[in-house]
């Protein structure tokens, strides 16, 4: 039981520093960046689950709010989070419980596995969209046009790219036994 803990502590912090070290990493197109922070969430909760991949997301998220710059363009800070964009941050909390849910529920099925990284995305973005109308004050249509748009491509991708590294690396840790149950 007490090496599991250890396990399910040390694949929260892996996962929480490759947010930390990929959060940052991001591409300017318009209001809102390419953040590849979600890349890494789709692949935490692919490895780990709903609650520990959630778990991961909050130490990346907390590290950011007392000011470490690991957010997209290298930022950080409360600021960062209550500001336009900070609801797409908030966002990827339910993104990482949905689409964990779904993953744990269908035993990483590589179709539902897809159908809970979108069905979680878009929660994130509707809560990210919401949260941008009010702070820019801005139509939803602007909102929609400047920050989801562009990114449906890209997230896509991303999720593509999850579920091939994420069921190559599930599998070489479940051999391994460093994967937690």
């Amino acid at each position: 039981m007490r090496n599991e803990s250890v396990k399910t502590m040390t694949m929260c912090a892996i996962m929480a520093a490759l947010m930390c070290i990929f959060g940052p990493m991001s591409i300017p197109i318009g209001v809102v960046p390419i953040s590849f922070t979600n890349l890494v969430i789709y692949l935490t909760v692919y490895l780990l689950g709903a609650k520990k991949g959630c778990i991961s997301y909050l130490i990346y998220m907390l590290l950011g709010v007392v000011g470490l710059p690991v957010f997209s363009g290298y930022t950080g800070g409360i600021a960062k989070l209550a500001g336009p964009t900070g609801g797409y941050l908030v966002g990827f909390i339910l993104l990482a419980l949905i689409s964990g849910i779904v993953l744990e529920k269908t035993n990483r099925n590589i179709v539902w596995s897809f159908v809970g990284m979108v069905a979680g995305t878009a929660i994130a973005y509707l809560f990210g969209t919401v949260w941008f109308v009010i702070q820019a004050q801005c139509t939803v249509g602007y909102a929609l046009s400047e920050c989801v748009m562009p990114f449906i491509p890209f997230d896509l991708l991303k999720m593509v790219i999850a579920i091939a590294l994420g069921k190559v690396v599930f599998i070489a840790l479940k051999r391994s036994s460093l994967l937690p149950a």
